[in-house]
């Protein structure tokens, strides 16, 4: 019985020596080195595998990251639970990455790094957090963590989700008819939708164009959430001031394309949450144990919904 991972190879080596300490038991492959086909229980990997077919006695393949629109499920047969990722450090540093591009906005860092280069000594008035409301697109795990982090600094926060939640400090907005009203007071735009059908390209211009006058976004879903010619538009324009983008489509964005030199974008290179091998492999191996005895995984993937 054996474990294959496939990704970034060189936490792969840290994943080795802790599988190797937390579950002999388990052969642990690192990817290309599989081993035996027929002897693959358990994939972990954050791309798409060709032909998992030659994988006959496949139980389950782990996604190692938080989002699956990577992955086309039909490719995955029915019967192998598709399971993403839910560990304290994604969670921690999406936390701290949303809360540094929110306080870089309201306290204009932007500005300040512009005045930098021009040599620019200028000062420009301090407000206070409750004065600046921030709005999550997505209230799952991600959305609702960044929500905790972002009131405790002080942030006026509100949420949107599909369907209606509850959280402590944070006003809830749900569904069609109340997303409008969401936009419309939310100063600060942060995206931690998931990429399915329905959110491909929801932040356009007829989204921005319901946002307050010089209102700003935080872009940490995925690049397909964004049109990219509207966010220019808009930016240009100045109904958008300033922009902060972790995920981009294409990555990395062509050397010409103008999101490099924007001055009022700050760009950085898919770096807001990352798996931490110590937690991940304790989700991971505590998953493999539920699976074992019948138990449902904490993670799994609604195909229906996507994720």
């Amino acid at each position: 019985m054996s474990f294959v991972y496939n990704a970034d190879p060189e936490r792969g080596w840290e994943w080795q020596r802790l599988f190797a300490q937390r579950a002999p038991d388990i052969d642990f492959r690192l990817w290309p080195d599989i081993g035996s086909p027929e002897e693959v229980r358990y994939l972990g990997t954050w791309a798409p595998i060709e032909d998992l077919a030659r994988f006959s006695n496949l139980e389950v393949v782990f996604s190692l990251g938080a989002g699956v629109d990577q992955f086309d499920f039909a490719a995955i047969p029915p019967q192998v639970p598709l399971v993403r990722m839910q560990e304290p450090g994604i969670v921690a540093t999406m936390q701290e990455y949303v809360a540094m591009a929110v306080l870089a906005l309201h306290r204009n860092l932007i500005d300040y790094i512009a005045q930098q280069r021009e040599a620019n000594w200028q000062a420009w008035r301090v407000r206070p957090a409750s004065q600046c409301r921030v709005g999550i697109l997505g209230l799952g795990q991600l959305g609702a963590a960044a929500a905790q982090r972002l009131t405790a600094l002080g942030f006026a926060c509100q949420g949107w989700s599909r369907t209606r939640r509850q959280l402590e400090g944070v006003a809830c907005f749900a569904g069609d008819d109340e997303l409008s009203s969401f936009l419309s007071s939310s100063q600060v735009l942060v995206c931690l939708l998931p990429l399915t059908a329905e959110t491909r390209g929801i932040l356009n211009a007829e989204l921005f164009a319901q946002l307050p006058h010089g209102a700003s976004l935080v872009n940490v879903g995925r690049g397909p959430h964004l049109v990219m010619a509207d966010l220019l538009e808009a930016l240009d324009s100045e109904h958008l001031s300033a922009a902060v983008l972790d995920v981009l489509d294409p990555e990395p964005p062509p050397a010409d394309h103008p999101l490099w030199r924007h001055p009022r974008v700050l760009l950085t290179p898919h770096v807001a949450s990352m798996t931490q091998p110590e937690s991940a492999i304790e989700m991971v191996l505590d998953n493999i144990a539920r699976h074992r005895v019948g138990q449902k995984m904490v993670g799994t993937v609604d195909r229906t919904r996507g994720y």
